[in-house]
């Protein structure tokens, strides 16, 4: 049976208490509140060491897009709207020990989310020059939109790979009319190392876009060698024999 004991605050609790990660006991008429340790290894199972890698690398994504003003308007806040879409992004491993914060350039980044609709546009060529094309036409642009254009580049950042954002206003007057459909033709969207996407702003609405990029740097991460030497620096795969996802 446990002793009960009562504290100068009116309460009866055991002689120790453990509720929501703390440990009450009593000493000197007093009861004392300690976060409560546990030596339990952590469990590490494959879903969820795949879910942590890619909530790593949506928090490093986050921790650089956020200075290019990128716009997600359709949840509570913009980083919970980001990381909701950027949930869907290939997952990438990197070891415990190393490239804490290091992020990858790969096609599907997710730059803004809203409303307005989608501008489909790919990568490809003008007159054998190299071009961002779109869908749109002259006359599909709202009273008072704007288009800007986010640039994300992979750069090598002490010893470990890092996306870098930003975005400048595009006027139509610099762009292509390319079959009835207007092109922003470029030398920089040649650049292997670089990724854009074209979003439309209307005051506080914008349309969903995500970044589309050439870069295969990522690739070397995805892998199953990749993942094997993540998880061991983690200690292990804890419900399984070590196998790669389906």
């Amino acid at each position: 049976m446990v002793k009960m004991k009562k504290s100068g605050l009116g309460l009866v609790i055991p002689k120790t208490l453990r509720i929501g990660g703390m440990t009450l006991y009593q000493r000197g008429g007093q009861v004392i509140g300690r976060v409560s340790e546990s030596r339990e290894k952590r469990s590490n199972t494959l879903a969820q060491f795949i879910q942590r890698q890619k909530m790593r690398h949506t928090t490093a994504l986050w921790k650089m897009l956020r200075y290019a003003e990128p716009m997600f308007t359709e949840r509570a806040n913009a980083y919970q709207d980001f990381a909701s879409l950027a949930n869907g992004l290939p997952p990438v491993y990197v070891e415990k020990t190393q490239m804490t914060d290091a992020s990858f350039l790969m096609p599907g980044i997710p730059v803004s989310n809203g409303k307005l609709p989608t501008i489909d546009q790919h990568l490809g060529e003008v007159d054998g020059k190299p071009a961002l094309l779109t869908n749109l036409t002259i006359g599909s642009h709202q009273w008072g939109e704007q288009l800007w254009l986010y640039t994300a580049e992979q750069r090598q950042i002490e010893a470990f790979p890092r996306v870098w954002f930003s975005h400048r206003v595009v006027t139509r007057q610099e762009m292509t009319i390319v079959d009835g459909r207007l092109a922003i033709v470029c030398d920089e969207f040649a650049d292997l190392m670089k990724g854009w996407a074209l979003v439309r702003i209307v005051g506080d609405r914008c349309s969903p876009q995500t970044i589309q990029t050439r870069c295969t740097l990522y690739q070397q991460y995805t892998t199953d060698e990749a993942l094997q030497r993540a998880a061991k620096s983690y200690g292990g795969i804890t419900d399984q024999p070590f196998m790669s996802p389906k």
